[in-house]
């Protein structure tokens, strides 16, 4: 039987344990998932429990189940670095061999001096800061000044920060926009992060129009071959910005997992034939970066329970992938990403369930995905097509 649909959602920031190479990144001990589920007291999770979620670490509350409804394991980053785009590009076929640069000490006069030309002002902050502290910190001279806040992390990200009441979306998108075009060469950072908040001084807090913006992709993805072929490629919540619009044939925005969800559920109403690939940002946005153990717990559950109606909404030629694409360990001294493995979870009414073991890169779902279609093979990546049962399915 040959699949007709794919639903791959990405649980942003879960990972399941910290790869050989953890230290290099600080990240020695990480587990967001394990983490998360001890400092919960233990979750319920009945969907991805019986995926087989269990039997990738241990999870209070969660047992590795004797007989899995799908096939499971765990993949292995072969990329440099642990942020949101190098771990969707692979995971779509691209292995990025150098990081994405970082600027902890603040971005060098040869980007601020043009990017405040650009946008007529001075800017603030120009520092690696927690995104929720530096509005602390900054938001009320922000207020006065109307200078926008410009701060990194251990990402490669360039964020902007703006009081909605005082530099309106659009206007805060179009310096993005500006700060992605300076942002080339030795300053390519992944992601230019639009970071919109609102609120009184004391109170301020980040709203859901936040907006990133990418590089485009340095080699063709599964994505652009799905394109390629004829296929539909639906985008849901930040997809369409990690990927800077290739290989999407339309994208719904989302402001947080519900919305994600719900997208999923419409987008398996009209899309018939292709991919519909959702990103749940609440996971890494709200709660990892928060080092918030219990809201990432509710969120993981509730989550679960919006996934028992996408299964019972597929059909015999769907397929489900869940998985994540690094980690964000909210029991992790610091505040930033976490170089982990992720889950691989592979549900459909046609699938083998059984173990997938330790995939050595992201990039052997992308390799499926193209098998499985019947299009181009991707560099990198080993399909784990005929683990599933649809050994050389459009030959």
């Amino acid at each position: 039987m040959k699949i007709k649909r794919i639903i791959m959602i990405v649980l942003d920031s879960l990972g399941v344990g910290e790869l050989p190479d953890a230290s290099l990144y600080g990240d020695t001990g990480s587990n967001t998932l394990a983490h998360t589920a001890a400092a919960a007291g233990g979750l319920s999770l009945p969907v991805l429990g019986s995926f087989g979620l269990g039997c990738l670490t241990a999870v209070a509350g969660v047992p590795c189940v004797a007989s899995p409804a799908a096939a499971y394991g765990k993949m292995a980053e072969k990329s440099k670095g642990k942020d949101t785009t190098t771990g969707h590009w692979e995971i779509t076929g691209i292995i990025m061999q150098q990081a994405f640069p970082v600027f902890p000490d603040g971005f060098p006069e040869e980007i601020i001096k043009p990017f405040t030309k650009a946008i007529g002002r001075p800017v603030l902050g120009n520092t690696r800061a927690s995104g929720t502290e530096i509005i602390k910190e900054l938001g009320e001279e922000h207020l006065r000044t109307g200078y926008p806040i410009i701060y990194t992390s251990a990402d490669s990200v360039f964020q902007i920060a703006a009081h909605e009441e005082v530099v309106p979306p659009a206007t805060l998108y179009k310096w993005c926009e500006t700060a992605r075009e300076l942002l080339q060469g030795d300053y390519a950072v992944g992601r230019v992060i639009a970071r919109p908040f609102a609120g009184k001084a004391g109170s301020f807090f980040r709203t859901s129009n936040r907006r990133d913006y990418s590089l485009p992709p340095p080699k063709p993805t599964v994505l652009d071959r799905l394109v390629a072929a004829g296929y539909e490629v639906l985008g849901i919540g930040k997809i369409t910005d990690i990927f800077a619009g290739r290989g999407i044939t339309s994208s719904v925005h989302t402001k947080n997992n519900d919305e994600g969800m719900q997208a999923v559920l419409e987008g398996m109403d009209s899309l018939y034939s292709g991919l519909i690939f959702a990103n749940l940002v609440d996971f890494d946005m709200i709660y990892g970066h928060r080092n918030d153990a219990a809201g990432y717990a509710k969120a993981l559950e509730r989550v679960d329970g919006q996934l028992a109606a996408v299964v019972d909404k597929m059909g015999a030629e769907d397929l489900l992938i869940v998985l994540a694409d690094h980690g964000c360990d909210p029991l992790h001294p610091h505040t930033d990403h976490t170089r982990e493995y992720v889950p691989l979870l592979v549900y459909g009414r046609q699938v083998r369930p059984g173990s997938l073991g330790i995939r050595s890169t992201f990039a052997d779902v992308g390799q499926t995905v193209a098998e499985l279609f019947g299009v181009e093979r991707l560099e990198h990546g080993e399909s784990f097509a005929g683990k599933l049962g649809w050994k050389n399915a459009h030959d």
